[in-house]
């Protein structure tokens, strides 16, 4: 949540609604600079609820796409750490894509990427680049970040653009960062690692089209027993 990231307890504090100063922001950012922007995830309020959300805007300024995370973060890290994303957040309930230039996005936060059924859903709707906005614990991070990420991808054919926060915060909590871009064949393009950066990559529709072509996951897919 780009807007706030503190004590748990004083994220209800600091949510905004939307429209609000941070989605504001963003979209003044698409609109002078002419580009789709998705503002990562931010804490948003909502009646007497708090929601981890993500929005999208077109450069025209407009707002494409609004997704609440599905799916909240109570465990326990093997560092002792806890987190209860339930105690103060309230999970969202709607599976969300938008068009960008031609190019359909899939939206997930976080957590999200362990719940394969998820992206699954996205693609459905038609998903070819999975967003992942992500504050992946140390302890989860360097085991489990990139295999997520790249089982994601490739389990569906699709790009995966996963955006890492880094460093330490709230009560000795540190989060993994290791941004990265994974094509639909699994191999990773572009990463950062720890400290702040930037990534640029390249997405290649024709690619993931040939992948979907050479390994047609989807259509094999048993719906009638799993859905």
């Amino acid at each position: 949540m780009f807007n706030f990231h503190g004590l748990d307890d004083a994220t209800a504090a600091a949510a905004e609604t939307i429209p609000g100063p941070s989605t504001d922001w963003a979209r003044d950012k698409a609109r002078q600079h002419e580009l789709f922007v998705h503002c990562g995830s931010l804490a948003e309020r909502r009646g007497e609820n708090v929601y981890n959300t993500s929005v999208v805007f077109d450069p025209s300024g407009a707002e494409i796409a609004r997704y609440s995370k599905i799916h909240l973060f109570d465990a326990r890290t093997p560092d002792g750490l806890e987190y209860a994303e339930s105690s103060y957040l309230t999970a969202g309930n709607e599976v969300v894509v938008c068009d960008c230039g031609g190019v359909t996005l899939g939206l997930a936060i976080c957590y999200d990427v362990r719940f394969p059924q998820l992206f699954h859903a996205l693609v459905d709707r038609g998903a070819q680049v999975f967003l992942l906005p992500a504050a992946f614990t140390i302890p989860t991070g360097i085991s489990q970040w990139e295999p997520c990420l790249r089982a994601r991808a490739i389990e569906n054919g699709c790009y995966m653009a996963a955006c890492g926060q880094w460093g330490r915060y709230a009560r000795g909590r540190e989060n993994y960062g290791h941004s990265m871009v994974v094509d639909p064949w699994g191999t990773v393009t572009a990463q950062c690692h720890e400290g702040t950066g930037t990534l640029v990559a390249e997405l290649d529709v024709e690619y993931l089209e040939t992948v979907r072509q050479r390994l047609p996951i989807q259509r094999h897919r048993r719906r009638d027993l799993f859905g």
